[in-house]
């Protein structure tokens, strides 16, 4: 059988906000690599 750990409310909101900040940061990184392929394909660098 398999026990589950409880969370208080302090971990699931220290836990949602690390999710959080880890989204942002990977939508941010997405942006960026777009922004670089644009650039590239684009030859707005040029």
């Amino acid at each position: 059988m398999i026990e589950t750990v409880k969370l208080n409310e302090a971990q699931k909101k220290s836990r949602r906000n690390r999710n959080i900040a880890l989204g942002l940061l990977l939508a941010g990184l997405v942006v960026l690599f777009y922004v670089i392929t644009l650039v590239k394909i684009g030859g707005l660098g040029n």
